[in-house]
Parts: C-alpha cells; structure tokens; sequence
C-alpha cells in the first residue's frame, strides 16, 4: 500500500534544459500558452501512489507503491492549499485495489475519486486482487457481466467509506465516488435511467455518484435521474452549447423533483480537456498557415475558461435563487482529461491554468504527480477572460467548427469506453478460463 512521508511543498519546477531545479521566485503571469514545459519522469506509471521527496531535487515525486501503508500523518501539501486557498478540490482519477491505498491520497489533500470503464479494465484486467470474489461469484451462478458489476459495486462502496468523513465535514459537498452506467446505454434514454436507478440502490452509499454520459440522447436522463433525488456526475462533455443543456437538465431536474429539501441532491459536470487540444492541433496543423500552427495548445483551456464563465451566468440569478431557497447545491464544474499528451506542453498545463472556486480537478498519476511536484496555486480560470475570448474567436475564424469538435470527441469517448467495456468481460471470460472455473 501506499505510504507519504515529508509532504511540505517546496516551490521547485524542472525544465527540459536541465535536471536541476529552479527556484520559482513569483508566481508565473496567467496565460492561456503554457508551452515546452517538459512533463516529470516520462517512465511513470503506476495506480498505487506514494508521495516523497526526491533526493536529487528537492520536489515532491508521486511514485509506485510496493509497501504497506504505515499511517504516518500526512504534512499539508499543495493540494491542500488547492481547496483551502482557491476552494477547488482535487479528486484522484482512478480506483483499483486495495482501495486502502488511498488512504495517504486522502490525507495528502484528495477530496474525491472518479472512475470510468477504461480505469476498471485496466484495474480488474491486470490484477489478481479480484481473482478471489470473481471465484466466488461465478462459482455462484453469476455470469461474466453480472460478476463484472459485482467487483465494480465491492470497490464504489469501499472508497465510498474512505471519502465519508470528507463528505459528513462538508455536509454533504465533497468526498465524492463516481461509478459510471454501462457505456453500452449512450443512446439509450430511459434505459441510463433504470441503469443509474439500479446502481443507486445497489451500491446504497450517500457519496456515490452515478455518472451518465452528456449525449443528446441522454441528456433527458440527466434531468429524470436528478428529479428522481439521485446525485449525478455527468460526463464527457466537450462543448459549450453541449455543457449549457447539461445545466439546464440539472436545474430542470431540481425543479421537477418536488423535494422541500434539494441539499442532498449534488451534481458535477465533467467538462473534458486535453482531449480538445489534441484533436484540434491536429484540425490547426492540417490548415497549417502561422496563424492555424500559432493557435495549438490554446483550444483546450481557453473553452475550459469560457465553461467556467457560462457556469457563473447560470448559477445566478432569479431561477437560481429559488431553488437556492430550498437548499440546492450548484452543479460544480469539474475538469476531466487532465493528463497532458503533447510532450511539448507543460506537465500542469490542464491543471494551473483552471483553478478557481467551486470546482473540481480531478487528476490521473500523471498529472497529480506533475501538479504535488510543482504546481502553484493561484486563482487562474478567470483571470484573462479576454485572452480566452480572444483564442475561441481566432479559432473559429481559422476554420475550427466548436460543435463539430465536440460531436466527433463525444463519438470517441463513447467509442473508447464501450471498447474498455467489451474488452473487459473478454478478459473476465479468460479470466473464468484460467482459474478453472465452470461458467454458467
């Protein structure tokens, strides 16, 4: 398991023309270009995490853990200042077992996790720690899916009881788990919505979020899952006009639900990030004029930026406060696909430029190892509201159609979790297979 030890935050950074560190004498001016800064220990890879100091510089490095975890309470660190100073809270992109090990992510400032199809075969595939409950159930009668949401149900659950104090401290506004309706249902409206039933009453923990994806199609389930008292984190969102109906279906939600009380009723909107970069460079270097190639880097945070100023319109005025009067929660943004792609940007480079309050940043190894390493906290989402104006209108007028984009990277998502889905109970299949197991 995981273990922290020495957690205080000193301000180094490393560059890609020397391995030594640097000292950060200011904090660095906001911009929405954070280019060629080399992303830390390219060789990382792991879903246990540990937090120490690295010898050689001075920086705090998140690193494979082998051992137990020993207790040692955890010194603050940066991602506690990210929620005590900015009021955003840092969520951990990823769940596997034994959900023990995040436990020092806990104490190092985590306040949440989520989890989707991609992470639970990567976790159930590659690992044997499930091979003892997987046993059980088919040995049971249970066939491969059911198994399947057997082991997903057994992890929400854990986690959900690690995060409860967070949850029970906040009343009820952090320390979140989210599990993820079978990707299968993206087009499925009323089927998302026994699917988020369902999996609200099997897992029957008060800080689990149900997670549906932001499809037109399921859009509306948003909305009836939400009136129906279920918390909801809606996910791959990859547009504007895309992230307003997703408001809209929350408000719509609370209003329909006929509660007195709506303050257990929370709900986040997981607008996705790097992904948008890394089509729309590939969009730019096809144009390939200066001002198509100058433009590449900047898509991604500056309609990030935008998000959080339509999140600000929303959550205010008449409407809002009515249901603020029965005790309803704003629907949080949270930024989703923050692990870097591009070698050539900076390693925080979907995570610095975002902070601000009432959000969530939910990051995977990458990213949270590059942000305890060297990541600077300061209020940066809306602090160049013109300059991101600015990049989405250059955008548009290079020949980048926003809808287009976020149509063609909601196919793919959707495309890349049925294939993490269908590719995990083939796995279980071999799984069954390899343990001698008879399938029913």
């Amino acid at each position: 398991m995981a273990s922290i030890s020495k957690l205080s935050t000193p301000n180094f950074a490393t560059t890609s023309s020397s391995s030594s560190a640097r000292l950060i004498s200011s904090q660095p001016k906001v911009s929405l270009n954070f280019y060629n800064r080399s992303s830390i220990n390219k060789g990382f890879s792991s879903s246990k995490l540990s937090v120490r100091r690295n010898p050689e510089t001075h920086s705090l490095t998140v690193r494979c853990s082998k051992g137990d975890a020993n207790g040692t309470q955890a010194k603050k660190t940066v991602l506690h200042d990210l929620y005590e100073k900015q009021g955003q809270s840092p969520w951990y992109d990823n769940l596997c077992r034994p959900v023990t090990d995040l436990l020092p992510l806990i104490s190092s400032g985590v306040r949440g996790v989520t989890s989707n199809p991609a992470i639970f075969q990567k976790a159930i595939s590659t690992s044997s720690a499930y091979n003892d409950q997987f046993r059980e159930l088919v040995l049971a009668g249970k066939n491969i899916e059911d198994a399947y949401w057997e082991l997903v149900i057994k992890d929400i659950q854990d986690a959900c009881k690690l995060f409860e104090p967070i949850y029970d401290e906040t009343d009820g506004a952090d320390g979140y788990v989210s599990v993820e309706v079978s990707p299968q249902l993206a087009d499925d409206t009323v089927g998302t919505v026994e699917a988020a039933k369902w999996l609200h009453k099997v897992v029957n923990r008060k800080n689990a979020y149900i997670k549906i994806p932001a499809t037109a199609e399921c859009v509306p389930s948003i909305r009836d899952v939400i009136s129906l008292g279920i918390s909801v984190n809606v996910t791959l969102i990859f547009s504007l006009s895309r992230y307003e109906a997703v408001i809209d279906a929350y408000l719509d939600g609370l209003e329909a639900s006929g509660l007195s009380d709506l303050s257990r009723v929370t709900s986040v909107a997981s607008f996705f990030v790097s992904r948008v970069d890394t089509l729309v460079d590939k969009m730019l270097e096809k144009i390939g004029t200066p001002e198509a190639l100058n433009l590449r880097g900047k898509a991604a945070v500056a309609q990030a930026a935008l998000a959080y100023k339509l999140y600000q319109k929303k959550f205010s005025g008449p409407r809002w406060e009515a249901l603020v009067k029965k005790g309803a929660k704003k629907q949080r943004l949270l930024w989703a696909s923050t692990s870097v792609k591009n070698p050539a940007y900076s390693d925080t480079l979907y995570v610095a430029p975002l902070i601000g309050p009432d959000t969530v940043s939910t990051m995977p190894d990458q990213a949270l190892q590059a942000f305890i390493d060297h990541g600077v906290v300061s209020r940066t989402i809306d602090a160049n509201l013109s300059e991101a104006e600015g990049i989405y209108s250059a955008l548009e007028k290079t020949g980048i159609d926003w809808n287009e984009v976020g149509t063609q990277l909601e196919v793919e998502g959707v495309d890349s979790f049925k294939k993490s889905f269908d590719s995990l109970l083939v796995t279980l299949e071999d799984k069954a297979s390899s343990l001698n197991l008879v399938k029913k």
